[in-house]
């Protein structure tokens, strides 16, 4: 098949071209400049670079005329800071862009389309009684871009989402999502203070088989909670500290009211900012103490998403942290255009 992606040179829309390539299909990509510094980008992805959130209509449809797929990599996540109303930002780069991209593209004959999303989803709709929806806007939008795009899902065209989770691995010259962990832990002396629970996780390898295998055999309407690797925080942290050069140095479990409290602080430096946060830290806190836990059957059977080595991709992540840190690499972030 021929697939165009939205965000080919990202982390992960760079890996599932890769992985697109390797199994034989062709891969377009548009995507905003400047390439990160040292990225592996596969050389048989052609790239145009441009901004697909200006491009016209008919720009976008030249684009797409031709191809049979489409994926979604692009958008922002929780971690861009923008001012209120916080919602009308998130529906203007993860909300609106792809209702327009998958528009364009049924009307060229798009046949199958993937979008990335959050597993935040997965939990609002699993645990209603948190009301996860109503406390934050983030994980609003991101159930708002579900309902959005699988509404596409009807007249000879397949649309699904991946429900994506905390992902390890790297792309050369991007930062990593995990820096404030890696800065926190850096911060504390002889020991590391965190809250209970935990969650699932995957590697980048991971997502790209799983937006290879969704392409490919997903079945249409489908949100796929996407889970492999469910690891207390305090697992985690154990492998966080091994690849830092302090091994088994020791994990306290803090309140979870100290944890609101800090959410509490961090919420009004937020407003001190002028920032509308998309997550509230105070009541995110049922979130982070919650054990957020996805059973991978799913998408190893129907997407063929197979085992990876998470220890190592942690620690590539971790490494990446702290030649940053030290000055030893310059990094990119995930911003809006």
């Amino acid at each position: 098949m021929k697939v165009f992606i939205i965000g080919g040179t990202g982390l992960l829309g760079s890996a599932s071209a890769a992985e697109l390539i390797r199994r034989g299909h062709q891969v377009r990509s548009v995507a905003l400049p400047p390439l990160p510094q040292n990225a592996v980008i596969p050389s048989e992805m052609e790239i145009v670079f441009g901004n697909y959130m200006t491009m016209t209509d008919e720009e976008l449809t030249i684009q797409l005329t031709g191809c049979d797929a489409l994926v979604f990599a692009a958008g922002v996540d929780e971690r861009v800071e923008f001012s209120a109303p916080v919602m009308d930002h998130y529906i203007k780069y993860n909300v609106t862009p792809v209702e327009r991209l998958l528009k364009i593209g049924k009307q060229v004959g798009v046949k199958r389309a993937v979008v990335l999303g959050s597993y935040f989803a997965h939990f609002a709709k699993k645990w209603p009684e948190l009301k996860l929806t109503e406390k934050h806007p983030y994980i609003h939008s991101r159930i708002m871009q579900e309902e959005a795009v699988l509404d596409f899902n009807k007249d000879g065209m397949d649309v699904m989402v991946l429900e994506l989770p905390y992902i390890f691995g790297t792309q050369p010259g991007r930062k990593p999502v995990w820096m404030f962990l890696v800065e926190m832990i850096q911060g504390m002396k002889g020991v590391t203070m965190y809250t209970k629970g935990g969650t699932t996780m995957v590697t980048v390898h991971q997502v790209a088989q799983a937006v290879a295998g969704a392409i490919e055999k997903g079945k249409g309407g489908t949100c796929y909670p996407v889970g492999w690797y469910n690891m207390t925080w305090k697992e985690m942290l154990a492998i966080f500290h091994k690849h830092m050069g302090i091994p088994g140095r020791k994990v306290l479990t803090i309140p979870t009211f100290l944890y609101r409290m800090s959410g509490k602080k961090l919420m009004k430096d937020f407003a001190a900012r002028g920032i509308e946060s998309g997550l509230d830290m105070v009541a995110f806190a049922d979130i982070q103490t919650s054990e957020t836990f996805i059973d991978n059957t799913l998408i190893k059977n129907e997407l063929g998403v197979t085992d990876d080595d998470i220890d190592a991709a942690i620690g590539d992540s971790v490494k990446l942290c702290l030649a940053a840190l030290a000055g030893k690499e310059m990094l990119i972030e995930m911003k809006a255009e």
